[in-house]
Order: C-alpha cells, then sequence, then structure tokens
C-alpha cells in the first residue's frame, strides 16, 4: 500500500510540473528526440501556456506542491554543476511563505507541548503571528524579561512531510535503478540528505540546540548577533527565544540608515561565514536574506537555525586551501587537494587537473571585484565533475550552497563586494595557524599523545606477538620483563626520532 501511496503522490507532482511546463519544456525542443517532442507538445496543452524561464517555472510549481516540495526545490538550488546557473539562481529565491494558521491551533500547540496551566503561565499573552514559512510561524509576545520570539510548528506537518519524503525517496531509487549516468550524481543519497535535514527541522530542540551553539561562536568571533534561547519556553514543537529588534534584510528600510557602512557590513557576512566555517567547522546553512537582520546599531543578527551545516577537519583544510589556493593562483596545489581529498580518482592526473583549474581561475584574476564571482567559480568547478570522475559529496553540499548565498547577500549589500579579497585574512590566518610552526606543533603534540597512548599498549601486544610465536603452550612472560629485549628500546628510539623529524620537516 505504501508503494500505491507514494505512486500516486508522484503523479500528482508530476501533473503539477507538466502544467508548469516543467517536465519536457519548449526551452530544450531542439535537443529532445521525435517521441519526446510529441510528448511534450502534449503536456503544453494541458499547462494552458505556462510562461517563464524553466527555473521560474519549476519554482511555482513547487511552491503550489507545498512543503516538502518547496525545501526540496531549495536544496535543488544548490546543484548547478546539474542543473545549470540560471535555473538554480531561480530557484534559490523560492518563496518559503504562506498563509498562517489561526491563532487558536496555535494555543492548542502550546497546551499540547506544555500543558494547560504551564501554557497559560509561559505564554499568557501571544501575539498574532508576524511571520509564516511552510514549516511553523512565529509569534511575538511580551515578557517580563522583555520581548520574546515564539516559533510553532504547523499542525500535522511531520506526517505530511513524512508521506511526500516517502515518495520523493522512491523517485531517486527508481532513477538510479534505471539510469547508470544518475549514479554518479547519487540521486539517493542526495535525496535521503535532504529528507534528514527536513525531519530535523520539525524537531524544535534540535534547532535550540543550534542557536544556542551559533550564538557561543558568535560572542567568540564577533561578527552576528543571535538571539538566546528561552529554554523554558522551547519544547519539541515550540521555539522561544530574545526578540531581535531590528530590520529583515528582505525590507528595503534594512539599509536606509546612512551610518551604516555598506562595506563593513558586507565584510562581515562573508568573514563571519568563513570563520565559523574554517575555525569551527560549523555554520548557519540558510543564510538567505530573510533570515539575517540589519539592528538599529548596523550590525547583522541571524535567526531561523533550523539547518546547521558541519563539516570535518579534511573539509575544512579542503575549503581553506582551495581558497587560498585560488588567491595565490597555485593551481597545482588545488588540485592536489582534490586528490588527497579522494574527491578526484587516483586514476586521473594531477596535472591534467591543475590544466583545468587554471581555465578556471584565470579569467578572473584581476577583474573587478563585481565580475568576480565565486558562484561562476564554484559553477565550473563542477562542469569538471564529470570529465575527471569527481563525484558530489553530500557533506558539501549545504557548504557549496551557503558560499554562493552568502555571496549574492553580501553583494545586495555592497554591489562592489569582492568575496575572495574579503575571505583573505580569515583564510590567510587559519592556514599560518594550520600548516606553520603552531600547526607543526600540534601536529607533533598530537602525534606524542598517539604513541605514549600506544606505548602504554606495547607490553600487551608485546605479549601476544610472543605468544603467537610460541605457541599456546608456553607460559608468558611477566609484563615487566617486556621493555628488556634490544629490539624494543631500538623500536620506542626509532618512533621518537621519526616524530622528531615529522616537526622539523613540518616548520621547514
Amino acid at each position: 500500500m505504501g508503494a500505491v501511496s507514494d505512486y500516486l503522490r508522484l503523479m500528482r507532482a508530476g501533473t503539477s510540473l507538466a502544467r508548469h511546463d516543467v517536465i519536457l519544456p519548449a526551452d530544450y525542443q531542439s535537443r529532445l528526440p521525435v517521441p519526446a517532442r510529441i510528448a511534450g507538445g502534449v503536456l503544453r496543452v494541458f499547462g494552458g501556456g505556462a510562461r517563464g524561464r524553466p527555473g521560474e517555472r519549476l519554482a511555482r510549481a513547487l511552491e503550489k506542491l507545498g512543503p516538502a516540495y518547496i525545501k526540496l526545490g531549495q536544496f535543488l538550488a544548490t546543484r548547478p554543476d546539474v542543473f545549470g546557473s540560471e535555473v538554480t539562481a531561480d530557484l534559490s529565491r523560492l518563496k518559503d511563505k504562506l498563509p498562517p494558521f489561526s491563532g487558536k491551533l496555535a494555543r492548542a500547540a502550546l497546551v499540547e507541548e506544555f500543558g494547560l496551566e504551564e501554557a497559560n503561565r509561559l505564554f499568557p499573552d501571544l501575539g498574532p503571528p508576524i511571520a509564516a514559512a511552510s514549516l511553523a510561524q512565529v509569534h511575538r509576545m511580551e515578557t517580563a524579561g522583555g520581548a520574546r520570539a515564539v516559533k510553532i510548528l504547523r499542525p500535522g506537518i511531520e506526517g505530511q512531510l513524512t508521506r511526500e519524503l516517502s515518495a520523493m525517496k522512491r523517485a531517486a531509487r527508481t532513477i538510479e535503478g534505471v539510469s547508470v549516468e544518475s549514479r554518479r550524481l547519487k540521486p539517493v543519497a542526495f535525496t535521503d540528505t535532504i529528507a534528514a535535514a527536513m525531519m530535523r527541522e520539525t524537531d524544535l530542540r534540535l534547532e535550540a540546540g543550534g542557536a544556542d551553539e551559533m550564538r557561543e561562536l558568535s560572542e567568540k568571533s564577533g561578527y552576528f548577533q543571535v538571539p538566546k534561547v528561552d529554554w523554558d519556553r522551547t519544547g519539541r514543537r515550540v521555539l522561544t527565544t530574545d526578540w531581535v529588534e531590528g530590520t529583515p534584510l528582505t525590507h528595503p528600510a534594512a539599509l536606509a540608515n546612512s551610518a551604516i557602512d555598506r562595506v563593513a557590513l558586507a565584510n562581515d557576512i562573508t568573514r563571519g561565514f568563513l570563520t565559523h566555517a574554517i575555525e569551527h567547522g560549523v555554520f548557519h546553512a540558510d543564510m538567505h536574506e530573510g533570515n539575517i537582520i540589519i539592528t538599529p546599531e548596523g550590525k547583522v543578527a541571524l535567526v531561523d537555525f533550523g539547518i546547521i551545516g558541519r563539516i570535518g577537519m579534511t573539509e575544512r583544510r579542503f575549503l581553506a586551501e582551495i581558497l587560498w589556493g585560488f588567491l595565490k593562483r597555485d593551481y597545482t596545489r588545488i588540485a592536489e587537494v582534490h586528490f588527497e581529498a579522494g574527491y578526484v580518482p587516483s586514476t586521473q592526473s594531477v596535472g591534467d587537473f591543475a590544466q583545468a583549474l587554471r581555465s578556471i581561475g584565470e579569467p578572473v584574476h584581476g577583474k573587478p571585484a563585481e565580475e568576480v564571482s565565486m558562484g561562476r567559480v564554484l559553477l565550473q568547478l563542477f562542469d569538471y565533475t564529470h570529465t575527471f570522475g569527481m563525484a558530489m559529496r553530500p557533506e558539501l553540499v549545504l557548504l557549496q550552497k551557503t558560499m554562493v548565498q552568502v555571496e549574492g547577500v553580501a553583494r545586495g549589500i555592497d554591489p562592489g563586494h569582492n568575496i575572495w579579497n574579503a575571505s583573505e585574512p580569515v583564510v590567510g590566518a587559519w592556514v599560518r595557524r594550520s600548516f606553520g610552526p603552531e600547526g607543526a606543533a600540534r601536529l607533533i603534540s598530537g602525534n606524542l599523545r598517539e604513541v605514549t597512548n600506544r606505548l602504554k599498549r606495547l607490553p600487551e601486544v608485546m605479549d601476544r606477538f610472543e605468544a603467537s610465536l610460541a605457541g599456546p603452550a608456553t607460559p608468558l612472560p611477566p609484563p615487566r620483563d617486556r621493555f628488556a629485549p634490544w629490539w624494543g628500546w631500538f623500536g620506542l628510539i626509532t618512533i621518537l626520532a621519526l616524530i622528531a623529524y615529522a616537526g622539523i620537516a613540518s616548520l621547514g
């Protein structure tokens, strides 16, 4: 029965896409075989003459289909390597705004979460909704401790998402099963990533944890302001934070204050994002204008932490060295980083890949800021994924999407913003710390700790080794004799010498 329901939902989605001329569109008529042209013409008869670019039509279709599809479109906007820059730019403008649900349903959600008595005590005067998105809406509430923002999930959203995601997963499995070419793009893994991210957004306790973590990081870096979580008024379907005074960046008045330094503000957004991503491996992964508020003091405040991106040390080094390599025009090193991270198969040529990277970096070198786009560079970089057998890594999807998003926001504030120049202080400092004397010292320290831990286990290892040579009948000598043989001391000295050599080499 689950399969039947999935296919019925996919048929509904297909009908909506057909009405908006997304399936076999006229734009690609000349590239299609004759049967596909005929089928596309028939579908367009039912479409009623949809207008606009393919990406615009797709965005409108997804908005009509509901929350799960809106989120899907936002994730598809992270794949310019698949859909092209024009389509992904149109998808990135998807409106995550819907009519609000009633105050009666909002009060019922509070009672369900906290109980009647606690809900009346904690939320005595809940104001009307001030913003309504696909998954939740936000109310303002006055308290003795100041104004609060109360976010409440839409009724029944969890079940709706589960059903729609089940259909999407079935479609991904079908596509990957019948198309060998699609497997390079990992539709199943990509859909699983989308599904996991969407379902995490339906537990507002997770968003509260992300908001609290981002607040700690922002206090250290100083680039962003993040509202404090009101833990007493937060649960699985309700999140309460301090109210942020200011104007969303989507509003024309946000930058109307003549005292605002647009250049510094744009730099803060770029450097704040990179500081979080590279220094800590944690970043706000939905930094569009609606989630950025300009305070009366001209500072940047972030809200809505439903999607938090995380990358490990390997990805952080990859990001830093890629940016640093393009800044320094060291294309060989950029190529080597791709191979070291395992993103390009070892059967490919480092020199050939460096040559391809040079064709990306050199055309933008020395150009005016308004002509230097990180989005364009990333798009061209992904154009080579097929040529060099480079598979997309799901853990980099949010990072790539957010970098393009951040550049767009910063350019909206300062049209002359150069994300490469803005990133240099952050990336350069991290590279020097990680690969200079300080990084070498940490490497040596880490290696020493690892060797010390291994040496503690050396008697046990030697016992097992000698037991395997002597056989089960030979009694094991006491552990205190394990360091007696000369080769044990020789091995220890050799290990320490190698560590010292590695440290000297790193410093050099």
